[in-house]
């Protein structure tokens, strides 16, 4: 492998690990939060079980997270010191904030552990809100650097150097917005799944248990909400793809001839060299109505674009095909779920639906890695879009192969600890009930 494929490799396996752990860390202190209001109203000893069983999963995972981005911050400084040479100046605001927001998050966690019978019961449930909080703020503004990699602003490019510098324009650019929201989405779609399926598993084991069944109660409104919101927010970025990165969406779509009344593409394996895709199944004009809102309008294609700007088609088109088929799993799921209760079945007692959710505890994780793996690698070239190529971005750095390996081990022993941690505590919490 070449040292920028192995850069690039050690990259995704980085990010890839570390935005599980960043994910269910926003979301789980938000399940601890809610079951710890419900038990300051209610008093019900399972609220206080399930806030305290969530409480310490956010401590784990927070942990964990924390380790996996140092790691990751390391890896920027030392794989791309071109890349952060230009672009810290313009994007080191929303990082500088982001790690403000991380270490409130962090002071908030650990007063909310050790504030049990210390503090006032409402200033407690506060530390608890503000634990959730901090951490969407600290995703928020990671995704805000990101959103700059898609849509430079805030700079003028000149003779290979960044002038006139506006960290508040570049902070506040185009694509961050609706990314935010679609990643911050997805984190919520993801850990409510992957949680559901938990505690199903839990149910199965244990139909009496009335820990698992309050759990629900939870989990299920969150979900639903998210799994029917996303489909509004991926149209929305569709539509702003298009607009921006069209060759990106051209990528997407397998689409390699500028068409008008542009079919959408569903499946299908495209084949870069003969220009076709296999296997696919095409509604007539259904692109160009998502990106025009017509059946008509034309799509640019990537025959509109140098060969040497195209996005690598075969993974960006299945990655995006992946994301979306989960992604419309998950939006079933959840109107089956509000149809049932519609018609007050109680689908937690059927056990065809609790090993169903089983099935699918981790289609949120992959939808989400999918759809990390659009973004970026639909981006390709460009580190910096239209302004810096990836090949140009990366140090040549002796011994990666042996830091890849590193880097590979850290992870896998943090994942096993991790893993181990949270079966100890769930197989705790189950037996405690019994």
């Amino acid at each position: 492998m070449t040292h920028l494929e192995l850069a690039r490799l050690q990259m995704a396996c980085s990010l890839g690990f570390h935005i599980i752990f960043a994910s269910i860390s926003m979301v789980m202190p938000f399940l601890m939060f809610l079951a710890y209001r419900k038990y300051l109203k209610e008093r019900n000893p399972i609220d206080l079980k399930l806030t305290k069983a969530w409480m310490k999963g956010s401590a784990i995972l927070f942990a964990t997270g924390a380790v996996s981005g140092t790691a990751l911050s390391f890896q920027l400084g030392l794989l791309w010191p071109t890349f952060m040479e230009h672009a810290g100046p313009i994007f080191g605001m929303p990082f500088s904030l982001e790690g403000a927001a991380f270490f409130l998050e962090a002071i908030f966690l650990g007063l909310f552990l050790y504030g049990w019978n210390r503090i006032p019961e409402k200033l407690h449930l506060f530390f608890g809100f503000m634990v959730g909080a901090c951490g969407l703020a600290s995703g928020a503004l990671v995704i805000a650097a990101n959103g700059w990699m898609n849509a430079p602003t805030g700079f003028d490019w000149v003779n290979g150097k960044a002038e006139n510098i506006d960290p508040i324009a570049a902070m506040f650019n185009k694509a961050w917005p609706l990314q935010a929201v679609h990643m911050l989405v997805a984190a919520f779609q993801a850990t409510t799944t992957a949680a559901m399926g938990l505690h199903a598993f839990g149910l199965l084991k244990n139909p009496a248990s009335g820990l698992h069944k309050r759990a629900f109660k939870y989990l299920i409104p969150l979900f639903c909400v998210a799994a029917l919101v996303q489909p509004l927010v991926g149209d929305l970025i569709g539509k702003s793809v298009a607009e921006r990165q069209p060759e990106k969406l051209a990528a997407m779509e397998a689409l390699f001839e500028t068409q008008e009344r542009a079919p959408l593409l569903i499946g299908g394996i495209p084949d870069p060299e003969t220009k076709t895709v296999k296997y696919g199944i095409e509604i007539p004009g259904g692109l160009s109505f998502l990106v025009h809102s017509n059946f008509t309008d034309e799509v640019k294609g990537l025959d509109a674009f140098p060969e040497d700007e195209h996005p690598p088609v075969v993974i960006t088109h299945l990655s995006f095909q992946v994301m979306v088929g989960l992604g419309m799993t998950m939006v079933m799921m959840a109107l089956v779920y509000i149809f049932a209760k519609w018609k007050k079945i109680n689908l937690i007692e059927k056990k065809w639906w609790l090993k169903l959710l089983m099935v699918c505890t981790p289609i949120g994780f992959i939808a989400l890695e999918a759809g990390w793996i659009v973004t970026e690698v639909g981006r390709q070239p460009w580190i910096i879009y239209k302004v810096m190529r990836t090949e140009d971005a990366v140090t040549p750095v002796p011994g990666l192969e042996v830091s890849l390996i590193i880097i590979l081990v850290l992870y896998t022993f943090l994942s096993i600890m991790s893993f181990y941690l949270l079966f100890r505590l769930f197989k705790k919490s189950s037996e405690e009930e019994e």
